[in-house]
């Protein structure tokens, strides 16, 4: 049976990757390459501190998202309020919004001429109002939980949606309760979602520039901020292709690790 002609369908869309990713992304790792490229940024000061910056940022911002995501989901799965489809809906649009948009919203309401540091102004005649921290690490951490959360909450109102109504009845039947039902019942149900919604949550915040560079915070580098600055500001190509193959060696072991969980989950 001849075999050419899959082979031939599936040779354009292969060159086409080849070009626009592969070849581009060979460029950098030969770049990078360059001699004493990588002893020279593992040895600065610089890339530990964008290391470090990076992780931690990213391990609590996704701690954060799993904890006010797990929390949102359940108000909109189990307590019947006015508008909770509607919320739901809201969940799916605000996935596509784009990072600095949510970055300039706060900006607006939380920077240093916005509406909060206005109203104590106009209140209490200060020259300053008190809310300072959007230029800090903490500004940049706030940003994250509240455009990545969402993320999270997606595979969970999906895998509540899935819970039988009568595991639930039946706990309470049984003198559970809401807490013990919730411990006993609804994580156990939760936490493969929780998982695969984590570790995406983490891949893209590892990633995450816009919002870095949105907030203006001072002092705060990471990963993605130091390939930007190499290449765009020193004009270091070698240094920034190093920084950048680290990013995307991490990304890449994430991203695995993340469809194995997407694959026991089902999703």
């Amino acid at each position: 049976m001849p075999t050419t002609g899959p082979v031939l369908w599936a040779l354009p869309p292969v060159l086409a990757l080849a070009v626009v990713f592969l070849y581009p992304l060979a460029l950098v790792v030969q770049e990078s390459l360059a001699p004493g490229a990588y002893s020279s940024v593992f040895a600065s000061e610089s890339f530990r501190d964008a290391l470090v910056t990076t992780v931690w940022l990213a391990v609590a911002a996704t701690v954060g998202c799993l904890v006010l995501g797990f929390v949102l989901a359940l108000i909109i799965a189990f307590v019947p309020f006015p508008g909770g489809k509607a919320v739901a809906k809201f969940i799916d649009v605000f996935l596509s919004f784009p990072s600095f948009l949510i970055t300039l919203a706060l900006l607006f309401l939380y920077g240093t001429v916005g509406m909060a540091n206005g109203v104590w102004t106009d209140l209490t005649g200060a020259e300053s109002g008190p809310f300072q921290f959007l230029t800090t690490p903490w500004g940049v951490l706030l940003a994250e939980i509240t455009y990545f959360t969402p993320f999270v909450m997606r595979p969970l109102l999906a895998a509540f949606s899935q819970l039988e109504t009568a595991q639930l009845e039946v706990a309470s039947s049984l003198g559970a309760g809401p807490m013990r039902i919730i411990r006993q019942v609804i994580l156990p149900e939760a936490l493969p979602a929780l998982a695969a919604g984590g570790s995406l949550v983490l891949v893209m915040c590892l990633n995450e520039f816009g919002i870095v560079l949105f907030t203006g915070a001072k002092g705060v580098t990471t990963l993605p901020m130091l390939v930007y600055s190499k290449a765009i500001l020193e004009s270091d190509y070698a240094a920034a292709c190093v920084v950048a193959v680290v990013n995307v060696a991490i990304s890449v072991g994430l991203y695995t690790l993340y469809r194995g969980v997407s694959r026991r989950v089902g999703a």
